[in-house]
């Protein structure tokens, strides 16, 4: 009997009877662009993720290109940060002018090693760019003390985290600015938006108008003076209606990824060959991706994928892309985590039996 296939990652919507009555009010109500409904939008996001504040943006590739420009990065400078992450992480330090410097990682965990980071330090550091990857909360203890010994501005990409918490607090609180991804397959989708949170009020105004072309909203065309560049990152109404039904059940979304990801932290305990992938006792990862460390990870894949288990390695680390071959430096932390990880299903999707079958797949394969 052909078993059904487990996906690593999948879209959820809200259901069909909540979503597109709210659509359908959007979509005719006159007004599709930036309105009340992304203002609103900001507002939740900002008690829902116990953030300080926020705007709304068109991607978390546009709020990370906000967050290195508002920090002070520009041509020249450089950036310290982690080859595992996706791609858009780093590709944003290019859109400023930076330099991506590798800091190498915490081969328990694949996320960033304080130690590591303050190592890269030079004088042309700018902004230290950490992800909590996977959802796995980063120790940002550590990092934040790195950055108040140096005085450099610290951005937490959150993109894979929401419902995460580092040393007790959300992740996204610790850092002077943090982004958020809603893209397709994250814990949450708008089909594809942002979010930044930023701790200095004084920049909201600019960042505002760095998100809308350089101008300020509300003021007519024929009175406003652009004094600066900006860019076309907002989100739009229709966006934003998708979110305000997405954060009516997004606690329970997180939940159901915890709960697995749980499950698996105690099947994979006491299993030869393979371990849980580490975190601080004060932190809760939200387990976008479930991170499984094996002796023989290509064995462990192989074996899940026949059975339809959706197990891969999702990203490739950055630093061997041509892009950042300028950039290259030893990494023995990634070496090692890149040859050991495997991500697994843990979503809201896999239910009791799919992930103790998966947990037998892995004992047989390790």
């Amino acid at each position: 009997m052909t078993q059904s296939t487990i996906p690593l990652v999948k879209v959820g919507m809200p259901a069909s009877d909540v979503l597109m009555p709210a659509l359908e009010r959007t979509l005719y109500g006159g007004m599709l662009a930036e309105g009340e409904q992304v203002y609103e939008f900001e507002r939740r996001c900002a008690t829902a993720f116990g953030l300080p504040r926020v705007l709304a943006m068109s991607s978390g590739t546009g709020a990370l290109h906000a967050s290195l420009y508002f920090a002070g990065v520009r041509p020249g400078d450089e950036v310290i940060s982690t080859p595992i992450t996706a791609e858009p992480t780093n590709v944003a330090v290019l859109h400023v002018g930076g330099t991506v410097v590798w800091s190498d990682v915490d081969p328990r965990s694949g996320n960033a090693d304080p130690a590591a980071i303050e190592r890269a330090i030079t004088p042309r550091t700018k902004a230290i760019l950490i992800v909590h990857y996977a959802g796995y909360p980063v120790d940002m203890e550590g990092v934040m003390a790195v950055s108040h010994r140096h005085g450099i501005p610290v951005i937490e990409d959150c993109a894979h985290a929401i419902g995460a918490r580092s040393a007790g607090q959300p992740v996204g609180t610790h850092g002077d600015f943090s982004i958020f991804s809603f893209q397709a397959i994250k814990h949450m989708t708008t089909v594809d938006g942002g979010l930044l949170a930023f701790r200095d009020s004084s920049l909201e105004d600019n960042i505002k108008r760095f998100r809308w072309f350089g101008m300020d909203k509300g003021v007519a065309r024929t009175n406003l003076d652009v004094s600066s560049v900006g860019w076309k990152y907002n989100m739009n109404n229709v966006t934003a209606t998708i979110g305000l039904c997405q954060l009516d059940t997004i606690d329970q979304r997180v939940a159901a990824h915890i709960e697995n990801g749980h499950y698996y932290d105690r099947a994979f305990a006491g299993m030869r060959h393979v371990a849980p992938a580490h975190f601080l006792d004060c932190d809760r990862p939200s387990y976008w991706l479930y991170t499984l460390l094996c002796d023989d990870s290509d064995a462990v894949e192989k074996a899940l994928q026949a059975e339809g288990i959706g197990a891969s390695k999702l990203h490739r680390r950055n630093d061997l892309h041509s892009l950042f071959a300028s950039s290259r430096r030893p990494l023995p932390g990634a070496d090692e985590f890149a040859r050991r990880y495997l991500h697994l299903p843990v979503g809201w999707w896999v239910t009791p039996e799919d992930r103790d079958r998966i947990v037998k797949i892995v004992e047989r394969a390790a």
